[in-house]
């Protein structure tokens, strides 16, 4: 299934373990900051684009309101009880579904008595009214003179207080009933959510937008908690694990409607006195509006994800938008993120696994680092909170594992290949392989090379003239000369016998000169050895000469041998002919000899001369050989042209013809040797002819 095993099943093992990390900090909490960035960023994306419900309102005791007051009624703040009952009649007046009150009424009023009686008052014939209670105070019981809710919720986490202040009873006594505003904002200061409910003495009190939308209602609602949901009625509350709610806020500031509460009242106060009113007398038509103030200097501002100054009242009025249009967000099931975020960190570590080059590495990071992200996004449009920052850690995580690893086996590979190749490879060849191992393809392989091999003429004599340490000595320098060379060219070095040298180019590299660098490298070998000619003959007593054979042709190359101990080295007819032609050199007399194959590929690069079309032991097919002299931008050699008139004769059977145009060459070797031959043939019947050059030795 997959090409390589073992970095699909070392990916697989880097994810999940990045998963596991990051799901574990996910649920302990040692991500909810970065979480929290991300969740702003999203909730602010869509808010942008979401209008709030048309039933809910806000009147807000702005600056302009509180301003207002002072300067035509001389209020100061807090303003007279009285003034708010301007604001019950006015939403009585338009139809309003009920009125909410995010203020405080918990002590008597400035202005009297009399004042928190008119506002009981006006609040008991206008739309049903619902008060706030909050924490603290030293009221531990439920007080006698406010209706006792009939109902009590079991839900998990829900958060019990000892002392509530609630609204004085002169207040309470219009109001239909009370929910708290107790709220407590997450790590970073904002606040994302609310609880349902609170508990006192044995009571559970709705939270004040669930108690504004029990209270405008038709009749009673169940409620009831199950499976991490609250079921109120026919509506569905989600809850997180800690038993909140998570709201979802729309509009660009999270704002629903709102006016000034200087403008309602001086709407209700015109509408009074005959005249026309500031605004529509229907602008709360069937809405639950919530009173509140927004001016700086009553401290009731709120950091929400959509903005970071806003009443108080405005999570209480979210609360009912939500609940109206089911718009609640829920925390995705654990289950799923955990199937989520450990798919795609395997995912993520098995592909960079994969794909670890860098030019690899950049897109694949950019895609597995933006799925996270995609799915937070996909999951708020379908109301689920989706753990970005869990889930974008688990990825960057196996990324970086993926990486980490991957660099450690590419350093085990390098050292590998290092070892493996060191003693055969030139150093540039071995980084190039090092820069990319699929250059090297282990095992074997088809492939064109060109074959070089080199051998001493005459060494076993000389060999027998030194002592062990005198030929170890010669040998040593002597191959590493050649050596040099050889790798200076780019070859690749399969082996040493003795003396002989074995070497070929293509592999493991390709090189599209591959012809031409073997030729420069034999031609570069005898030069090298012709100047080092007189310094070996004072140590050896003797000349060395050195012959080579080069042939261009299709073999086997790769490691090959036991699972712990390999060559890399050929197989194949053509390197058996390179060795054969390297040897045959004795029979004309020359130093280098090249295949037909081969001088095709470099005869526009080298000087050389056909020898003859030659059949060496164990082929029956006959090559074409050429002897090579030298590059291609120095003279040509005299007297080619009467070899060639010589071996043309030789070809056709006239080897009386032959004899003569080889005789103009005295100092020709292989024509020399020619003559030798065309004597031999002459003194017998050669039978059927065919013009080829017959080896009887290797």
């Amino acid at each position: 299934m997959f090409k390589n095993g073992h970095k699909y099943w070392r990916g697989s093992v880097i994810g999940m373990i990045a998963a596991a990390a990051a799901l574990s900090l996910w649920r302990l909490g040692g991500l909810e900051s970065m979480e929290v960035l991300t969740w702003t960023w999203r909730a602010r994306s869509f808010a942008r684009k979401e209008t709030p419900s048309h039933e809910v309102k806000l009147i807000l005791l702005d600056q302009a309101s509180l301003d207002w007051g002072q300067r035509e009624n001389t209020w100061g703040w807090p303003w007279p009880r009285e003034a708010y009952g301007a604001i019950a009649a006015f939403c009585k007046r338009g139809g309003a579904r009920t009125l909410v009150f995010d203020l405080l009424f918990t002590e008597p009023s400035v202005y009297g008595v009399a004042d928190d009686a008119a506002m009981g008052q006006a609040l008991s014939v206008g739309p049903p009214a619902v008060l706030t209670v909050i924490s603290g105070g030293s009221t531990q019981t439920w007080p006698e003179y406010i209706p006792h809710p009939d109902r009590t919720i079991d839900l998990p986490f829900i958060k019990a207080y000892k002392t509530l202040l609630f609204p004085v009873p002169e207040v309470v006594s219009g109001a239909s009933a009370v929910g708290h505003v107790i709220g407590t904002p997450d790590r970073d200061g904002i606040f994302r959510r609310i609880s349902p409910f609170c508990r006192f003495d044995g009571v559970s009190i709705p939270t004040l937008g669930l108690a504004a939308w029990l209270t405008g209602g038709t009749g009673s609602v169940s409620i009831s908690a199950s499976d991490g949901q609250l079921l109120v009625g026919d509506k569905i509350i989600p809850l997180d694990r800690h038993g909140d709610a998570i709201l979802r806020f729309k509009g660009p500031d999270g704002f629903p409607q709102a006016v000034s509460a200087a403008a309602v009242i001086q709407s209700e106060l015109r509408l009074q006195e005959g005249e026309a009113s500031v605004l529509s007398s229907q602008a709360f038509k069937d809405c639950y509006v919530f009173v509140a103030c927004s001016a700086p200097a009553l401290l009731d501002l709120r950091p929400v994800p959509v903005n970071s100054r806003c009443p108080g009242a405005v999570l209480h009025a979210t609360f009912v938008d939500n609940l109206l249009t089911d718009s609640f967000i829920a925390d995705a099931p654990v289950p799923i993120v955990i199937l989520g975020v450990m798919a795609t960190a395997v995912a993520a570590a098995v592909c960079l696994t994969y794909g670890g080059r860098w030019w690899q590495a950049g897109p694949l990071s950019v895609v597995w680092l933006g799925i996270p992200i995609a799915a937070g996004f996909i999951e708020y449009a379908q109301g689920r909170w989706w753990p970005v920052a869990a889930h974008e850690m688990a990825s960057a995580l196996g990324l970086v594992g993926a990486l980490a690893m991957n660099y450690w086996a590419e350093g085990r590979q390098k050292a590998f290949i290092k070892r493996a190749f060191r003693q055969y490879l030139s150093g540039e060849v071995i980084e190039k392989i090092l820069r990319d191992p699929r250059h090297l393809q282990l095992g074997g392989e088809k492939r064109e090379l060109t074959i070089l091999f080199t051998d001493l003429a005459g060494f076993s004599t000389i060999s027998e003239r030194l002592g062990p340490v005198e030929l170890t000595a010669l040998l040593n320098d002597y191959l590493s000369e050649m050596t040099d060379i050889i790798l200076e060219e780019g070859g690749t070095l399969d082996k040493y016998e003795g003396d002989a040298i074995m070497a070929f180019w293509n592999a493991p590299l390709e090189q599209a000169d591959h012809a031409v660098r073997a030729c420069r490298a034999g031609l570069r070998c005898q030069r090298r050895l012709a100047e080092l000619r007189q310094t070996y003959q004072q140590r050896t007593g003797a000349e060395l000469r050195m012959r080579v054979g080069i042939h261009t042709g299709e073999v086997v190359v790769g490691n090959m041998g036991s699972h712990k101990r390999f060559n890399y080295t050929i197989l194949g007819d053509a390197a058996n002919l390179a060795s054969r032609l390297e040897g045959a050199n004795k029979a004309f007399g020359t130093e280098t000899m090249v295949s037909e194959k081969t001088w095709r590929l470099v005869s526009s690069e080298f000087n050389g001369r056909k020898l003859a079309d030659l059949r060496v032991i164990g082929r029956e097919t006959a090559v074409a050989v050429y002897e090579l002299t030298g590059f291609a931008t120095e003279p040509e050699p005299s007297g080619w042209d009467v070899f060639a008139a010589g071996v043309r004769c030789f070809r056709e059977g006239d080897f009386m013809g032959a004899t003569k145009a080889f005789e103009k060459l005295p100092n020709d070797a292989a024509a020399q040797n020619y003559i030798r031959r065309c004597a031999e043939l002459d003194a017998q019947d050669p039978g059927s002819w065919d013009g080829v050059w017959r080896m009887t030795g290797k």
